[in-house]
């Protein structure tokens, strides 16, 4: 508290100094809906300085007296500009219109600010959600998670699969939050769909590395997505009825221009449809999943808003009464925001974040069991933004979280054969305080350099037990357990300085150089031995056994565009250090065990890589190139005889090919074509024989790899009677995904050939063999 007063003296006698000039703030909007526009420009040609909007949508710089010229513009979006007289400080609420997409391929601004060059962001991508929505989707569905996976040194596990693999970190590396509230599981039926309705997003930025101060927690990249506020000028709906779900949007003003709602709902009817055409397999068995997004947002006056948002999804899976699954996230979050005068912006956030899932056999039976586990976490934190000048705008901000961990709980019936069972649960508190600057200094170099304090303390109620070599714990030399009140520290606090720091050189007005650093540290660690997390697996805090991961991260990169702004290109090369990188011992047993800490082994780790891309992202033809060089490897102690492997995230070449391109006013054309190197694993390098089985003989850790994988898919969109003057519009969309058929392995195993027990055979598991076509039913009002 000492060190916010300090900064809040200096704030008020910096103010003082530069009260000779005059502030120039307000708000860039859509002005058909009033939605916030995020990372928006505002720029004054004749000084050569600007400024972008935060997330929501305020922006503010300071402007020397007299009359200048200032531009706003955004992606998409038709420039505006406007001759100021500065003789007071100036508020201006900005409402951009969209490009009509007829007149798009020529539009070009003189006054653009080239965003890719001048930006000092690097190893950042900022997806377009209309973009998304054009490309092929899965059984119609239009993917968040999938889409981000086509950029440049971000992987995913293929087919069933919704981790992501972000420059070697794993899939739990990976801050995914929806309206700044963590989501610990973004997958619908076991990977197929994420948990994201592209209908109710209205902004997505991925941060590979150059992660600033603001963001913790989590060690490779943050996927920051927001939610749309609502239509705060009309009523309005938009829906959907795909292959296998439909969906349907509610959105409009309660007080025009101050008081908006959306309400966005999503479900799959497989089951529903079934049992209704009569079919058999489907009137015991169950399986679907559902979304449901809310939110609200009032303003209150000229300096305050409250925005409310919440989110609930769901999946369930039955299969009569031999067993059934579920899985889901809750997530709510509070926001107040409040301008103290016109430079200084405050954001403050309640937030409440729940994922669980259930397994079990139901019934009155023998076999009868109910499982679950649960993680819960609780978090308010402040933000402030300070444009304390045209070249200085200073973040600043603290949070605290409180963690629940529930590992697993089973309940039982008096007529099963299996016993309760409650797994030691965990409570944990984390707070982190930061600070940070992004400075120009001269025309020609900006630099953002912060500093991230993160402390991080397991606490009761709970037990630990006690090993005779706690650095190698074994679940046979257990001395002692030891239980701990509620509240009572449970050792030492986890205290980290993570510091940050970007730079940007422009080199000409078509390019520049950029370099970044960056330290994360992750106490919240996904346990699984799959290389691609399941609904199943827990979460575990960090602890007298297992160390925060802490990574360190380089990276400098070029950026040049083409064509008066048209085409953007980058190169980037990074290079990742990993510390206190966990993997499982050969066998290791995870299941509700008591005692996991047993059965982790604990080592270091690296990447390194380069990634190119080249992208159009305006005219009738638009998408991105990308490709990526990269190795990734691990050295533990206890695994491959201590000599570096491969990690499981391993894949040396990653391909992507995006484009779209509008045939005319009604017909539209997507295609995408994937290709990355086969996952590592192990084979077999010899068999013999024990007692008359047969046991094999596995060759180095990760030494060999399953066939490369890759997948072309197509969509075409058509839309009816194409007129932005209609208030009903409708469009058919048909996907192919998998259009030549690649049967891409998701796995690669052995066994004993049945006719010649002396020969074994390899056998692929393909998750999707064929192609898949989708037909999609799209409609507004």
């Amino acid at each position: 508290m000492k060190q916010f007063c300090i900064l809040s003296i200096w704030i008020f006698f910096s103010t003082q100094v530069f009260a000779q000039n005059h502030t120039l703030s307000g708000y860039i909007k859509d002005s058909s809906n009033g939605e916030i526009l995020i990372g928006a420009t505002v720029y004054i040609p004749e000084l050569e300085t600007g400024t972008v909007t935060n997330a929501y949508g305020y922006y503010s710089i300071l402007v020397p007296a007299g009359t200048h010229r200032v531009s706003y513009s955004y992606i998409g979006y038709n420039s505006q500009s406007y001759e100021i007289t500065f003789s007071s400080n100036q508020k201006k609420i900005i409402m951009l219109e969209e490009t009509p997409q007829d007149i798009e391929e020529v539009l070009v601004s003189a006054v653009k600010r080239n965003k890719n060059v001048e930006n000092i962001a690097m190893s950042m991508e900022k997806m377009q959600v209309k973009l998304i929505k054009k490309l092929p989707t899965f059984m119609g569905e239009v993917d968040v998670l999938k889409s981000i996976t086509m950029l440049p040194g971000i992987q995913n596990g293929g087919e069933g699969s919704s981790g992501l693999y972000v420059r070697g970190g794993g899939p739990d590396e990976n801050l995914l939050l929806l309206d700044e509230a963590p989501v610990y599981n973004a997958s619908h039926l076991m990977g197929f769909f994420s948990v994201f309705n592209s209908d109710a997003i209205k902004d997505i930025q991925v941060y590979k590395g150059g992660i600033p101060a603001i963001y913790g927690g989590k060690a490779s990249s943050v996927v920051d997505i927001r939610m749309k506020d609502g239509n705060s000028k009309k009523f309005q709906g938009n829906g959907g009825i795909g292959n296998i779900s439909s969906r349907l949007t509610f959105e409009g003003p309660i007080i025009k221009d101050k008081w908006s709602f959306i309400v966005s709902g999503r479900r799959t009817y497989a089951d529903f449809i079934g049992k209704l055409a009569g079919l058999e397999a489907l009137e015991e068995n169950q399986l679907y999943f559902y979304d449901l997004n809310l939110k609200t947002n009032v303003q209150l006056g000229d300096n305050d808003r409250i925005y409310l948002s919440a989110y609930t999804g769901d999946d369930y899976f039955k299969l009569g009464e031999s067993l059934y699954m579920r899985w889901g996230n809750i997530t709510g979050t509070l926001r107040w925001n409040h301008l103290y005068g016109d430079n200084l912006f405050s954001n403050i956030s309640l937030i409440y974040s729940k994922y669980d899932y259930n397994l079990g056999v139901p019934g009155s039976n023998a076999d009868q069991f109910d499982w679950n586990s649960t993680i819960r976490d609780l978090n308010i934190k402040e933000d402030f933004t300070y444009f304390l000048n045209a070249k200085n705008k200073i973040n600043f901000g603290l949070n605290f979280f409180y963690h629940h961990f529930e590992p697993g709980r089973i309940n039982v019936d008096e007529n099963s054969y299996f016993t309760d069972l409650v797994l030691t649960n965990y409570n944990a508190l984390e707070g982190a305080v930061y600070a940070s600057n992004e400075q120009n200094i001269g025309r020609l170099l900006t630099v953002k350099y912060g500093l991230r304090l993160s402390v991080f303390q397991q606490v009761g109620k709970g037990k630990v037990r006690e090993y005779l070599d706690p650095e190698h714990p074994d679940s046979d030399e257990v001395i002692s357990e030891k239980e701990y009140d509620k509240w009572e520290r449970i050792g030492d606090p986890f205290i980290y300085l993570e510091p940050r720091l970007s730079l940007k050189y422009t080199l000409d007005e078509n390019s520049s150089f950029k370099a970044s650093y960056n330290r994360m540290v992750q106490n919240l660690h996904l346990i699984t031995n799959t290389n691609s997390p399941t609904p199943l697996d827990i979460w575990l805090p960090s602890n007298k056994y297992i160390k925060p991961l802490i990574t360190d991260q380089v990276a400098v990169g070029y950026f040049r565009n083409f064509k008066n702004n048209v085409i953007e290109t980058s190169l980037e090369g990074y290079y990742k250090n990993m510390q206190n990188v966990l993997d499982y011992k050969d066998g290791a047993e995870l299941f509700l065990n008591e005692d996991l800490e047993t059965e982790l082994l604990r080592g270091s780790g690296y990447s390194y890589g380069l990634e190119a891309m080249i992208k159009k992202q305006e005219g009738k033809l638009n998408g991105w190139i990308g490709y990526t060089w990269s190795k990734t490897m691990r050295k533990v102690p206890g695994i491959n005889n201590g000599d570096p492997y491969p990690s499981n995230y391993d894949r040396p070449h990653d391909v992507s090919v995006v484009m779209n391109y509008e045939l005319s006013k009604r017909w539209n054309v997507s295609a995408s074509w994937l290709y990355s190197t086969g996952t590592p694993v192990s084979y077999p390098a010899l068999k013999y024989e024990v007692q008359g089985n047969q046991v094999y003989y596995y060759s180095s850790r990760n030494s060999n790899r399953i066939p490369d994988y890759h997948r072309m898919d197509l969509s075409f969109t058509y839309d009816f009677k194409k007129n932005d003057r209609k208030k009903f519009k409708q469009s058919i969309n048909i996907s192919l995904y998998n259009v030549y058929g690649r049967r891409n392995a998701y796995s690669v195993t052995f066994k004993q050939n049945e006719d010649n027990p002396n020969v074994s055979e390899a056998t692929r598991l393909s998750i999707i063999g064929s192609m898949i076509p989708s037909v999609t039913y799209n409609f507004s009002f």
